[in-house]
C-alpha cells in the first residue's frame, strides 16, 4: 500500500484533519500521522478529546479502531518518514500553523513534521498546506509564495457556500473535498458541480 505523510499541527482547525483521517483511514493506504505539542491543545479545546499519545490510541479521535495509522512523536527525527529513501504518496499538514508554514517556508526543521515536509519539498513529492489563519501578514503571505514557488499546494481552509452547507459538517466536508481533489482521491464529500446544477451526491 501507498504511504500518506499527515501532519497536524497548533492551528484552528483540527477538526478538518479529523475528518480527512476518518476518511483515508478506511482506504488502502498506509497513514503515517504526527502531532504537534500545540495540536494536542487544541484538539482538547476544540473536540474535546484528550488523546493518550503513550499508548497511540487515536480510536477516540477517529470515532473508530484501525489498523493502518502509524504515530510518531514530533520530536522523533529519526523517523522512518524522515528519510528521503522512505517512499511516500503525499504529505497533507492540517491544518498548518503559521509557525510551521513560516518554518518549513525557509527550510526550517526543528521537528518531525518541519522535516518530513522539508524532505517531500526536496524529493518533488506532493506536499499539501492548509493554513487556517486570518487576518494574515505580509510575512505569512511571502511564506506561502515562498512553499509555492518550491511545489507545494497551498490550500486554506476556506469553505465555500455554493454547495448549500446546512451544518458545519457540511462546511468540514468542503475543505476535505478539496484536499482529496489535490490527493486524486474519489469522493462523494459534495455534489459535482454541472453548470448551475448539482448531482446529488451522499457523504463518503
Amino acid at each position: 500500500m501507498e504511504n500518506i505523510v499527515v501532519g497536524i499541527t497548533g492551528a484552528s482547525g483540527t477538526v478538518y484533519a479529523q475528518r480527512l483521517l476518518q476518511i483515508i483511514c478506511r482506504r488502502e493506504y498506509n497513514i503515517h500521522l504526527s502531532i504537534s505539542d500545540a495540536a494536542t491543545l487544541v484538539i482538547r479545546q476544540e473536540l474535546g478529546i484528550d488523546l493518550d499519545y503513550s499508548q497511540q490510541n487515536l480510536a477516540q479521535f477517529l470515532g473508530y479502531a484501525t489498523d493502518n495509522i502509524t504515530y510518531y512523536n514530533n520530536s522523533d527525527i529519526g523517523a522512518t518518514i524522515a528519510s528521503s529513501r522512505y517512499p511516500i504518496r503525499a504529505m497533507i499538514i492540517v491544518p498548518c500553523s503559521m509557525n510551521t508554514l513560516c518554518s518549513v517556508a525557509h527550510g526550517i526543521s526543528n521537528n518531525l513534521i518541519q522535516r518530513a515536509a522539508s524532505v517531500t519539498m526536496k524529493e518533488g513529492r506532493k506536499l499539501i498546506v492548509v493554513p487556517r489563519e486570518t487576518p494574515l501578514s505580509s510575512i505569512h503571505l511571502e511564506a506561502m509564495l515562498r512553499l509555492s514557488s518550491a511545489g507545494a499546494c497551498i490550500l486554506p481552509a476556506m469553505p465555500g457556500f455554493y454547495h448549500n452547507p446546512k451544518t458545519i459538517a457540511d462546511q468540514v466536508n468542503f475543505v476535505v473535498a478539496k484536499i482529496l481533489d489535490m490527493l486524486d482521491m474519489q469522493h462523494t464529500l459534495i455534489p459535482e458541480w454541472h453548470g448551475e446544477e448539482f448531482i446529488n451526491a451522499a457523504d463518503a
